[in-house]
């Protein structure tokens, strides 16, 4: 974002650290609970855990894979947000463009499948079950409401605003798998979770001095009628 000059960063100012101090702890934390697993703090939720571990072994070319599909979903994701800040920059409706965002991933999304199932037409068969009710709150939820407030919010604060809350979503799947998957709980984890709460922290400070200065520089001093002579006077009259 500070490549394509969507974000102003000016290294003496402390609002600006703050941002880049920010991101790098929010980035730190999601390795941290990634990566580190540490000691079991709590056990499962509720007794047995809902999650079947295969007795299988992991293969290596496909963790490396993995690790580079996921980094470059990453990459994408990341250009998606400053892609969809320059339009929205030119193309202000929030909720048309949210619309033509979820028309061309479902037709892209069916250009794919089309072509990995091919041959198989019971895939496309609607059933009354999971499936469709999962599909149904994918696409009205995490795509078509989530892309239009991300929009706005997008337009009223900037992409890193929005972007500074996805580490979050890291923290909140490991609280909720812990209640509902009950999974254990790992010191790792909980590390960083700290981390990528005071990573988000010092982001949205920052952004908050960024926007209270704005707004000061935008209020003008109201100018005073200056007072004009006798013979000034006249002469407009004339």
């Amino acid at each position: 974002m500070f490549v394509l000059r969507l974000e102003k960063i000016k290294i003496k100012s402390i609002r600006s650290q703050a941002k880049i101090l920010g991101t790098i702890a929010t980035v730190t934390g999601a390795m941290v609970m990634t990566l580190v697993k540490g000691p079991i703090l709590l056990e499962t939720f509720g007794g047995k855990s809902h999650i079947h571990h295969s007795g299988g072994t992991i293969s290596n070319q496909h963790t490396i894979l993995g690790s580079v599909l996921i980094t470059i979903g990453c990459f994408s994701w990341a250009c998606f947000f400053n892609l969809q800040a320059i339009t929205l920059e030119a193309y202000p409706a929030a909720l048309s463009l949210s619309s033509w965002i979820c028309l061309l991933g479902t037709i892209e999304g069916a250009a794919v499948a089309s072509i990995m199932e091919w041959g198989r037409p019971s895939v496309w068969s609607i059933k009354w079950d999971m499936r469709l009710l999962s599909t149904l709150y994918t696409g009205i939820f995490c795509s078509g409401l989530a892309y239009y407030l991300q929009g706005v919010v997008m337009k009223a604060r900037g992409p890193v605003f929005v972007t500074a809350f996805s580490p979050l979503c890291m923290v909140i799947v490991a609280i909720m798998g812990y209640f509902l998957l009950a999974e254990q709980m790992f010191l790792g984890r909980v590390i960083g979770a700290f981390i990528i709460c005071l990573g988000l922290y010092l982001v949205v400070w920052g952004k908050s001095k960024d926007y209270n200065n704005t707004s000061n520089s935008i209020i003008e001093e109201p100018v005073l009628p200056t007072k004009q002579t006798a013979g000034e006077n006249c002469t407009q009259c004339t």
